[in-house]
């Protein structure tokens, strides 16, 4: 049971039903996340801007996608953790030992993937204030400047949907359930 109401295109208020629409256009249904953020248009607004100034980023989908799961299981955002594992298998055709080892804070078998994701936990554990060495081996791993401030931004897009779930706690979608996760299904006890 959501703690914030779950608007319908129906319901929103008018500034929200065209984004809304959209969503559900282009996703074959309206997510949670989605319904919650239109109790506030701007809300709604900023995650749908964001998102697509998000998609022109120089780093791959696979690597934005590190960025977002790496983030919402460092927030323990179950909802957007089951998200991008669906965008991680469907549209970034990940594969699963990669997904479960971002899931999981583990070991990402693949060595860009683990630098965007060591540096994405490190960009939050610090807001920002990394040290010479994470930026570093950042940088070791063949990331730019810019690619620094792309996890930057995809995590301030984290930040606003984990942190907006994480109040509302809507349930998963149907079409998210094969993705699930939980805080303790990972062992984390943050």
């Amino acid at each position: 049971m959501s703690r914030l109401p779950l608007r319908t295109i129906d319901d929103a208020p008018t500034d929200a039903t065209d984004r809304l629409a959209a969503a559900e256009k282009n996703s074959g249904f309206l997510p949670n996340l989605l319904r919650v953020l239109a109790n506030a248009p701007v809300a709604l607004e900023t995650y749908v801007t964001v998102g697509e100034i998000n998609a022109r980023a120089s780093l791959t989908l696979a690597e934005r996608e590190a960025v977002q799961i790496t983030a919402a299981v460092v927030h323990g955002c179950g909802f957007c953790v089951a998200g991008h594992t669906a965008v991680a298998y469907k549209k970034a055709k990940l594969d699963p030992a990669i997904v479960n080892a971002l899931r999981s804070k583990g070991l990402v078998p693949d060595n860009r993937l683990n630098a965007v994701a060591r540096f994405t936990q490190a960009v939050i554990a610090t807001r920002g204030d990394v040290s010479a060495e994470e930026i570093s081996a950042f940088h070791r791993a063949g990331f730019s400047d810019q690619s620094a401030l792309e996890v930057v931004l995809g995590v301030s897009l984290a930040t606003l949907c984990n942190f907006a779930n994480n109040l509302a706690q809507p349930p998963l979608n149907p079409e998210l359930e094969p993705y699930s996760w939980k805080r303790e299904t990972a062992g984390l006890t943050e």
